[in-house]
């Protein structure tokens, strides 16, 4: 498909993270990009990388007319910019977790709504070929109604992310611990699969991961209204693996991404038959991620994760935050701070 329309993209904040996402949406061929970071050093960095220009303020990138913004910051500062960026009638991909509380939440919604600007959350499992089929295929009511939900996941942190000791992910503060960033892609997977989850109780510990005393361990029990669900991951495995169960009434799914597939069984003890994608590169799902923003900022589609979408799932962590402390279990309301 041909695509007419350019847009002037600022991404904010150049961290690992955020350089993906300037990559990733400089690929699409579609964007005007510009970035601000702070840090000087960084900042040229990427500036020379990518050939585009770099900000140390945001009034300054703000000044050069961008239309759409993507937040990359620790998510403490999610809001609040995002708060400034929608006032300035800028649309929004905000990174995961939407904050590290509900500060500002209602106050965002309201000028997304005045506004009339798009907000979008980047829960990127969303962009799994093989997960999205699997979806597709439970909200047909091919297997019939889902009754369970069983994710668990694993992987080495520091083959992925080696400077996790220095950035947000070492205080719960800036959104980190494996609750904020990373079991929270299986709660908002989980999800989008079979619905809101309604409540929770966690249990979560520091087990293994060097240099920090966040938790890097969590299981999750939980309810979609009436589908139960359990949820598993840990930070320092040596398989790099991400599993999804969902069992349904006339049949059972599997989404497993390290053998790019999903897969099926509705009849006991017959074998799985599978749906195998291609690979994908590590960039490969923020490739397409960049592509469905651009899409639903030309009302070509809904955004993937929308804001509302991303609300909840903010609920959700803080709910396993509590329930770690609490050791009971929590309903996801609005009344959670």
């Amino acid at each position: 498909m041909t695509h007419d329309v350019r847009h002037n993209l600022v991404v904010i904040g150049v961290g690992s993270i955020g350089e993906r996402h300037l990559r990733c949406f400089q690929q699409s061929g579609r964007c005007q990009l510009s970035f601000v970071e702070i840090n000087e050093s960084l900042r040229h960095t990427i500036s020379n990388r990518y050939e585009a220009p770099g900000f140390a303020d945001l009034e300054r990138a703000l000044a050069e007319g961008p239309t759409a913004a993507v937040i990359a910051t620790p998510a403490h500062l999610h809001v609040p910019l995002a708060i400034k960026l929608a006032e300035a009638g800028l649309h929004l991909l905000i990174e995961k977790p939407l904050s590290t509380d509900l500060s500002g939440v209602d106050e965002l919604q309201q000028v997304v709504a005045h506004r009339g600007v798009m907000a979008a959350v980047a829960y990127v499992m969303r962009c799994q070929p093989a997960l999205a089929a699997m979806r597709q295929a439970v909200a047909s009511g091919r297997f019939g109604r889902p009754l369970e939900v069983v994710a668990v996941a694993g992987q080495n942190f520091p083959t992925y992310r080696p400077a996790y000791r220095e950035i947000y992910y070492a205080k719960h503060a800036t959104g980190g611990g494996a609750i904020q960033d990373a079991i929270t892609h299986l709660l908002n997977a989980g999800e989008w699969l079979v619905g809101p989850i309604t409540r929770l109780v966690a249990d979560a510990s520091h087990q293994a991961l060097p240099g920090v005393s966040v938790e890097d361990t969590v299981h999750v029990l939980a309810r979609h209204g009436d589908v139960l669900a359990n949820y598993s991951l840990n930070q320092y495995q040596a398989p790099n693996e991400v599993t999804i169960t969902v069992v349904c009434e006339q049949g059972t799914v599997r989404f497993e991404s390290h053998h790019h597939r999903w897969r099926w069984m509705t009849t006991p003890d017959t074998p799985w038959e599978d749906a195998v994608q291609e690979p994908l590169s590590r960039d490969a799902p923020f490739l397409l991620q960049a592509s469905e923003f651009l899409d639903a900022l030309e009302g070509r589609r809904p955004p993937l994760c929308s804001l509302d979408e991303g609300i909840q799932t903010l609920r959700v962590n803080l709910a396993a935050l509590c329930s770690v402390e609490s050791g009971g279990w929590e309903s996801i309301n609005d009344e959670l701070l």
